[in-house]
């Protein structure tokens, strides 16, 4: 193995050199409005299917119920 990775006296690697010049955060309003579509968008899809989810899961506890005694 080199022992020039170890000449420095650190174990962390090199930093990585860039031309671009850092950015800092900021906002990002259109991938907000991607994300909250999605998110409206499943609640309408699956906002229905809840009353057979519930006749489902109440029937699995009938059955449970009716199975133990």
């Amino acid at each position: 193995m080199s022992d020039s990775d170890e000449s420095n006296g650190s174990a962390l690697p090199e930093p990585l050199r860039t031309v671009t010049p850092p950015s800092r955060t900021h906002p990002d309003e259109s991938m907000d409005v991607i994300g909250w579509a999605i998110f409206i968008g499943l609640v309408v899809i699956l906002t229905p299917l809840i009353p057979i989810i519930a006749v489902i899961w109440l029937i699995a506890k009938a059955q449970d119920a009716l199975g133990q005694s």
